[in-house]
């Protein structure tokens, strides 16, 4: 009897079970290097909520960083992202602006869920003493396709 059980270390079990088929340990071997060579079809994690993702990805401190994530909660590259920044402006408070024009953009309908973070997030910028705010938001707006006026973001 042959009998084969193991983990593809993504919590799937393979099992493989023949009563006929006679094998020796050089077969075997082959048998899982085909096995683990080829593309095993796994179920795909369903996509996450974009607005879990940008809380997910605010500092203790209440700022947002501009990297590739932030950038995929947004629904965009970092390319495309960096590229807009104002150049006075720096990274951290782009990208800080840039999620509350989203938040304030495009979810306004959980804005329960959100407020308090935003609140964290205005009272960063306003320790940074931003000169540029309205720039930004300019900005912004372009980039994300939004209207969202800099006295609705309370900065």
């Amino acid at each position: 009897m042959f009998y084969v059980s193991f983990s593809d270390g993504h919590g799937n079990r393979i099992s493989i079970e023949s009563p006929s088929i006679p094998i020796n340990h050089r077969d075997y071997f082959y048998l899982l290097t085909v096995i683990f060579s080829s593309e095993v079809s796994l179920p795909k994690q369903p996509p996450r909520d974009p607005l879990l993702q940008l809380v997910s990805l605010q500092k203790a401190s209440g700022c947002w960083v501009l990297d590739p994530d932030l950038a995929a909660a947004l629904g965009k590259t970092s390319e495309e992202v960096e590229k807009p920044k104002p150049a006075s402006v720096n990274q951290d408070m782009w990208a800080t602006i840039l999620a509350l024009i989203w938040l304030h953009g495009f979810k306004m309908d959980a804005q329960e869920e959100w407020e308090l973070l935003a609140m964290k997030a205005v009272s960063w910028l306003r320790a940074q003493k931003a000169s540029c705010v309205k720039e930004c938001v300019e900005a912004g707006n372009a980039l994300l396709g939004c209207n969202v006026q800099e006295d609705s973001l309370g900065i």
